[in-house]
């Protein structure tokens, strides 16, 4: 049997950028009143402006594990969470917003070379395959916070 590395390469591109059974990052964050980010409905934990955050930062750690091995990971679970609950301006939303999309954009990259199955150097046993599949799951937990909290403030689209 034959494994076809492009069809397995395809489906984790699609997993990465989301949409097939779930809602984009992009989707999650579409329309979102600013005056929203900040906000911790029915007791929640953490805002948007965290989860957003903790994304960022997340998937920025398994990216750069991925490609680097001098990268140091934050301490966790301390510096993977924001304690702000709003950016602090509408230029450092957009920031962080700009980095999801351009990190996604690099591990879908890496993705791309096909080398899936090659234990990461500097790791203990980690592949791309592995930091790619747990940088999908993760983001789309995360953004499915995101459009719950967004229901419970009544801006959610559906």
């Amino acid at each position: 049997m034959v494994i076809d590395n492009k069809v397995l390469t395809d489906e984790i591109i699609k997993l990465l950028n989301g949409g097939t059974a779930h809602a984009t990052f992009d989707d999650a964050i579409e329309g979102l009143p600013a005056h929203q980010r900040s906000q911790k409905p029915n007791g929640l934990p953490y805002s948007i402006w965290q989860l957003v955050e903790h994304i960022r930062i997340a998937l920025w750690d398994m990216l750069e594990f991925s490609k680097d091995g001098n990268h140091q990971s934050p301490k966790w679970p301390d510096e993977y969470w924001v304690k702000s609950e709003a950016p602090e301006n509408d230029e450092v939303w957009e920031k962080s917003v700009m980095q999801i999309k351009t990190n996604l954009a690099e591990m879908t990259n890496l993705v791309k070379t096909g080398e899936l199955f090659i234990q990461i150097p500097h790791g203990d046993g980690q592949t791309l395959l592995r930091e790619a599949l747990q940088a999908a799951d993760h983001t789309a937990y995360h953004v499915a916070e995101i459009i719950i909290i967004r229901r419970l403030l009544g801006s959610w689209k559906s």
